[in-house]
């Protein structure tokens, strides 16, 4: 994973003991470096910011800067031990080397770049270490250094909320309550609507027909790339028309359909898109897209074999699949590469602006590619990009999800991903490569408390402006942090005080509550869409579609 830079607010901490490094004045020898454990009630830990050098080497280095005083960390020229001082223009004993540890997420060996010596503990005393320098040992745990990011900034502005009114017939209607929230304003934060129950079918209670999902849960912003298990529910665009209908897998029909009635609500009439193979399993994952480009959706199975497509007919189902898989890759079974739901996560998408939908999967080893020919025919897979993969610390495909999304609006689709520290980002280059992973929002990540046992994260565009933003259903409710355009993220926000996971917001959980972001209207801008226990619920998007009555 790369290494936390410039913008971002960091605590150093040994791996070792779990203590802070801090500065403490000594007479004679400046600012000496210590580690420490602080007392909840004492003062704040040092925060530091990590700043690249430019370098006609081949690999980087750092200067470790104090992010109140500004001074640098520094290698002294006598004793062993550890200061910062004032930064000086192209010190080499102020240049650092950042190491990640292989295998060990967020754990990292901060080395010299003027020797091979490390960052180290001396012989500490109860409470306090000194910094020093050793040789560097790979297998030392006190050389082993945790970068924890400052805790970010969030903005709770209210959500707007909507009001019951009941009828002398018997009927109910909503309005929304007055606010001054409702003046929509340049810049305003997008709003949702509280949630409303608006299908009694496709939830997790047996009245609602006892859903359980089996496999992996597509993609929560609704669109194609992500894939879906027996059991799954989740929105797709059957048709190319705009509107969302909810899709859910069954064991016997296979994906059955509700459709989107344009004012958030579903038919109540199932219909049958989709049966199953006669060979398909339990491990096979369906999703459904438009894969050459020819304004046809398609359904699109990862099954043992790989990747097989169904083409959609004239009676809108889409024909059972059968015959050779398109792709012998990507597949669960052994010869298709072994991959495995939980730990690799696959996508489609054009990564060359052809038109044409390719296949890119996340491995043990890193990123791995097959582009689409102009005959609809896929290449043997590439090995693109040595990151997002389990062996360079992304355990889980729930723990840290990864996404493939323009971030910029236009160009190709980058590889996005919730790292330890935050949001990752590899920019797409256009011919299927993608350029060295950076980090770009110290949010949303397992040091800011989001798990996967408890919250989902996804990119959707909630403004409509083209930008891809950051979703995430935290404790609160929905949190979102705006796109600025340039694929860096605002601050996040809280936008709805529902589908979270505290009780105030919902209770809902992860595997049993699947939700997702979807236009199920047709406006061009993506609703709040839950599975809860007793059916379908929606949160309106009501950015600049303000109503006072």
């Amino acid at each position: 994973m790369p290494v936390p830079t410039e913008e971002l607010k960091l605590e150093i901490v040994n791996a070792a003991t779990g203590k802070t490094l801090v500065a403490e004045t000594a007479p004679g020898r400046g600012e000496t470096l210590v580690v420490r454990e602080l007392p909840e009630d004492g003062p704040s830990p040092e925060q530091w910011q990590i700043v690249p050098v430019p370098s006609a080497q081949d690999e980087q280095v750092y200067v470790i800067r104090n992010a109140v005083s500004g001074k640098v960390l520094d290698q002294p020229a006598a004793d062993g031990g550890v200061r910062q001082e004032d930064a000086a223009d192209n010190k080499k004993s102020q240049q650092w080397r950042v190491v990640p540890v292989e295998g060990e997420a967020g754990l990292c060996f901060i080395e010299s770049a003027a020797g091979d010596v490390a960052l180290d503990l001396g012989g500490p005393d109860e409470n306090t270490a000194p910094v020093v320098l050793r040789t560097y040992d790979e297998e030392a745990e006190s050389q082993r250094w945790r970068l924890v990011p400052a805790e970010p900034e969030r903005v709770a502005d209210p959500a707007l909320r909507w009001v019951s009114l009941d009828h002398w017939n018997g009927r109910r209607s909503w309005r929304l309550n007055r606010s001054a929230a409702l003046r929509p304003v340049p810049g305003a934060t997008p709003s949702f609507s509280d949630m409303l129950l608006v299908l009694d079918r496709f939830g997790s209670t047996p009245d609602a027909g006892a859903w359980k999902s089996e496999g992996a849960a597509p993609s929560p912003d609704g669109r194609p790339g992500w894939w879906a298990g027996l059991g799954a529910r989740f929105l797709a665009d059957t048709t190319g028309g705009g509107r969302a209908e909810v899709i859910g897998l069954k064991p016997a029909k296979g994906a059955v359909a509700a459709a989107a009635r344009g004012d958030g609500t579903f038919e109540d009439e199932e219909r049958v898109l989709h049966r199953p193979a006669p060979s398909s399993s339990h491990s096979d994952l369906w999703t459904l897209a438009d894969v050459t480009g020819g304004g046809e959706p398609a359904v699109v199975v990862l099954a043992a074999d790989g990747v097989r497509v169904s083409p959609r007919g004239e009676d809108g189902t889409f024909e059972p699949v059968s015959g050779e898989s398109a792709l012998k890759a990507f597949g669960h079974g052994e010869k298709a590469g072994g991959w495995l739901v939980d730990k690799h996560p696959r996508f489609l998408a054009d990564t060359t602006g052809d038109g044409r939908l390719d296949v890119v999967g996340c491995h043990d080893d890193g990123v791995w590619i097959s582009l689409q020919d102009e005959d609809g025919t896929f290449a043997e897979p590439l090995y693109v990009l040595d990151d997002f993969g389990t062996d360079q610390g992304w355990a889980s495909a729930d723990e840290h999800p990864r996404f493939l999304a323009k971030t910029t609006g236009d160009g190709t689709p980058d590889v996005v991903g919730f790292g330890p520290h935050g949001v990752v980002v590899a920019r797409g280059l256009g011919d299927g490569t993608f350029a060295s992973s950076k980090l770009v929002l110290n949010d949303f990540g397992t040091a800011q408390g989001w798990t996967a046992e408890k919250h989902l994260r996804c990119l959707a565009d909630v403004t409509g402006d083209g930008n891809p933003d950051i979703v995430g259903f935290g404790d609160e409710g929905v949190w979102v942090s705006h796109n600025l355009g340039d694929g860096t993220f605002d601050q996040a926000r809280l936008v709805c005080r529902g589908f979270g996971y505290g009780d105030a917001a919902g209770a809902w959980r992860v595997g049993r509550q699947p939700r997702f972001l979807a236009d199920v209207t047709g406006d061009g801008r993506v609703d709040i869409v839950g599975f809860g226990g007793p059916g379908v619920y929606v949160a309106r998007n009501l950015y600049r579609r303000f109503r006072t009555r």
